[in-house]
């Protein structure tokens, strides 16, 4: 598709937070606090010639490998919040895209995301067949103090519930949503962790993608200062979440 006219390297997205993305406390959820992240970044992608649609011409998506997000506040409901992205790195099959939400002009989350090109029928990376020399990259533009990183996960991890995949957990690319790892794990988190926003910055790893009926088991290691969910598919790692606290 050609370039929208209003396409720019960096994009600016103002979005109200409405009551059904809150939690009791009325402050954003931490799932659609990714929700607005990837619909920001789709966006981006969209105005400029890379999006779903154009990549699935070649059997192409856009699939999230790893996330950090750190976190001064969570914007409240009715809060009308601005969403700015970027792209760091763009070649071949990775890209690393930084994100950044403003409540009053004031920075209030950052996020640095690393996407990588899957071919949805192969089901497999691959360099990216589009277009996109005309996307501006910003590699010293950092919307986050550390980068991600790789989450270490401990051997000695406590099972904590078995979960069958069913069909409202995937999405459009045909599997788990990293939105809806992130849900299975915070709904099993101390409610008082989350409620009064105790949770700094959290990071994602994603290591192998699930299917409809796959059947997983959640584990979660506990310490001091951060909390360490796995999820395995017969004995195998397929995801990491760190919540620093």
């Amino acid at each position: 598709m050609p370039l929208e006219p209003n396409f720019s390297s960096i994009l600016e997205k103002e979005y109200e937070i409405n009551f059904t993305q809150c939690l009791p406390s009325g402050h954003l959820k931490y799932t659609e606090l990714c929700n607005l992240l990837q619909l920001t970044a789709s966006t981006h992608a969209d105005l400029g010639g890379i999006s779903f649609t154009d990549m699935q011409e070649f059997n192409q998506a856009w699939v999230l490998s790893r996330m950090r997000i750190e976190i001064k506040a969570l914007p409240r409901w009715k809060d009308k919040v601005v969403v700015k992205t970027w792209i760091n790195t763009l070649e071949n099959s990775r890209s690393i895209r930084a994100l950044e939400i403003y409540l009053n002009g004031e920075k209030i989350i950052g996020g640095e995301t690393f996407w990588a090109v899957f071919n949805t029928v192969k089901r497999r990376p691959e360099a990216l067949a589009l277009d996109h020399e005309h996307f501006e990259l910003f590699p010293e533009m950092k919307a986050t103090e550390e980068s991600f990183s790789k989450i270490v996960i401990d051997p000695e991890k406590e099972e904590v519930f078995e979960k069958k995949v069913i069909l409202s957990d995937l999405d459009i690319v045909n599997h788990v949503n990293h939105v809806k790892y992130l849900e299975w794990c915070m709904d099993v988190v101390d409610e008082k962790i989350i409620l009064n926003q105790k949770i700094k910055s959290f990071e994602m790893n994603f290591m192998k993608e699930l299917s409809l009926r796959d059947l997983v088991m959640i584990h979660e290691n506990i310490s001091d200062e951060s909390i360490v969910f796995s999820i395995t598919k017969e004995n195998k790692n397929c995801f990491a979440l760190q919540l620093n606290l």
